[in-house]
């Protein structure tokens, strides 16, 4: 093959705007790490857990996108060979793929062979159309289009998206590279491939909406992403695949249920003849597509139980169960079923703390522990064990009240599930495993184990986070330390002042003082004597801290908790 030069290739680049491969894309994954590396290789392997059930999901040639993706999520997880194989497969099965072309010769150049990585930029130029004739120009168009595409799914799945304005970008981005790959394929594109990718725009809206919607002039920006959106779900609804069809359906249904939010009906309801649909109507449609399809029932499950619709959720999980039932091949909905009925029995627990309902019903944990046998019997993974530790917590602690021990020996149990869920690469990483197995501790009297895995909770949250259970949970465990007395006492003040310390250098500062101020209307005696003890040693910071947070400050969004042991 004849030898391109670089000029040629830059210039090419800069007519067409686009460069093929992932590694220069302007994703926090391509850049040091927000915090320690640990915590990027934990997002990135939990990542790359979900992505991998998601290949099925994905049809034609976003197959390949998604192998591209967990390739490049190999690579940063530095294992390279995984990352050469994937690579290597696409390029054997999809000899025109820009972006595995482009990805291989990254790896080959970090591996040092410069001749394959040679061969990969060469392959790559003719693709691109540099040493083709005009005969080849719109397959080379049709190529671009496609390796946008494929880049434009990239964005919503880069980790370190703490923040809704960062969420946001990313999504932003991939409408903007979606487009491109519309404009850049035109007429040259499938219509089933291009219904595929305003599918894609449309779920992007849809998020784009959830975060739009909070923010102060919501209305206005709403709109244009709302009409975009649901213009481009009627599009999608022209494709032959049955899958996409009914998710397509369960995506208008959700959009006709957020019209009432706006005080003028958006004209894209009217303007695709929705005026007179209802959303359960759109629901019914979409269970209907998809039910003698296990597979397709499993992602509107998913769907479902992400807008919090769980009664709807378990009900379709029941029926993708009934349609195949064999664990080995339908785990997912033994998972989201048992995930569905823990997250019920906590929602009535948390009621039972407000003083609302009555006793949550228990079943729904036994319910949840044969769905996870299940399972387990033919799949490990460090979230199941986790999601099986927390069955065995709560029917090991009272329905009513969290802090009273009526099960050892399924706490016990908790615990042996979450020591196989160590085993795993990045169980050990797992901020929520670490808590859980300090309640698990702190209800068997082991005060101090309970601490010391409270302690590795915060430091394992992403600096600058807003969940304060890791936080409270410790705050809580060594006040109790210090009250028990004993030759320890001075010992916990000590870790009180140093985490205390810790916790304004990892959180900001509105959410410490929160976590201090409900310690003290909780538990005002002992923090009162805390108190004493620190002003009698001269220890006057923390206790300033304290007083500082007795009259909160107004206006300020409360912080998110989960249900923890000491409320």
């Amino acid at each position: 093959m004849q030898a391109v030069s670089t000029e040629d290739i830059e210039s090419l680049v800069e007519d067409m705007h686009y460069i093929p491969g992932h590694f220069h894309l302007d994703l926090n994954l391509n850049c040091e790490p927000a915090g320690p590396l640990r915590l990027r290789l934990r997002d990135t392997y939990l990542k790359q857990e979900s992505l991998e059930g998601e290949l099925e999901a994905e049809v034609g040639y976003l197959q390949s996108a998604v192998r591209n993706l967990l390739g490049f999520l190999a690579f940063h997880l530095e294992h390279l060979d995984t990352a050469e194989e994937i690579f290597r497969s696409i390029c054997k099965e999809d000899p025109g793929n820009l972006n595995a072309w482009a990805n291989l010769g990254y790896v080959y150049d970090k591996l040092g062979r410069e001749l394959d990585a040679g061969e990969c930029v060469e392959k790559v130029s003719h693709l691109m159309g540099l040493d083709g004739g005009k005969a080849f120009q719109d397959e080379a168009r049709l190529l671009a289009a496609r390796c946008l595409a494929e880049q434009a799914y990239v964005h919503p799945h880069d980790v370190e998206l703490d923040s809704e304005d960062h969420l946001r970008e990313r999504l932003t981005a991939a409408l903007t590279l979606y487009n491109r790959a519309l404009s850049y394929g035109g007429p040259l594109v499938q219509k089933e491939e291009k219904r595929c990718w305003c599918f894609k725009m449309a779920t992007i809206y849809i998020r784009l909406d959830d975060i739009v919607k909070t923010k102060a002039d919501s209305e206005y920006s709403r709109v244009s992403h709302y009409n975009k959106g649901l213009k481009l779900l009627k599009e999608a609804l022209e494709l032959e695949k049955t899958q996409v069809k009914a998710l397509t359906w369960c995506y208008i249904g959700v959009m006709l249920e957020r019209k009432d939010e706006f005080s003028t009906v958006p004209m894209s309801i009217h303007d695709c003849g929705y005026s007179a649909t209802d959303p359960l109507s759109c629901y019914g449609t979409a269970i209907n597509l998809a039910s003698d399809d296990a597979f397709t029932l499993n992602l509107l499950t998913k769907v479902f139980f992400l807008l919090g619709k769980h009664e709807m959720a378990i009900g379709i999980c029941n029926m993708a169960l009934n349609v195949l039932p064999d664990p080995e091949l339908n785990w997912q909905a033994y998972c989201t079923r048992a995930k569905i009925n823990m997250m019920l029995y906590i929602r009535d627990l948390e009621m039972v703390k407000r003083g609302h309902g009555g006793v949550p019903d228990r079943q729904k944990l036994s319910e949840a522990r044969k769905d996870l046998d299940k399972v387990l019997s033919v799949r490990q993974g460090v979230r199941t064990h986790l999601e099986m530790a927390q069955v065995f917590y709560y029917m090991g602690v009272d329905a009513l009240q969290e802090s009273l021990l009526v099960d050892e020996g399924a706490v016990n149990s908790a615990l042996v599930s979450l020591s196989h869920a160590l085993q795993f690469e990045v169980g050990d990483s797992l901020p929520d495993l670490h808590v859980l197995r300090g309640r698990c501790l702190w209800l068997k009297g082991e005060e101090q184990n309970a601490a010391d895995c409270f302690k590795q909770a915060v430091e394992l949250e992403r600096p600058g986070g807003t969940d304060t259970t890791a936080l409270r949970c410790l705050l809580q465990a060594l006040l109790t330390l210090f009250t028990q007395g004993g030759p320890d006492q001075s010992l916990a003040i000590t870790q009180l002042e140093l985490w205390v310390q810790k916790a304004e250098e990892r959180y900001p500062e509105d959410i410490v003082k929160f976590v201090l101020r409900c310690l003290y209307r909780t538990r005002t005696a002992e923090v009162t004597e805390l108190s004493r003890a620190l002003i009698r040693t001269g220890r006057l910071d923390i206790v300033r801290r304290l007083l500082e947070t007795v009259v909160p400050k107004q206006n300020k969004e409360r912080p998110k908790a989960t249900s923890f042991l000491f409320a």
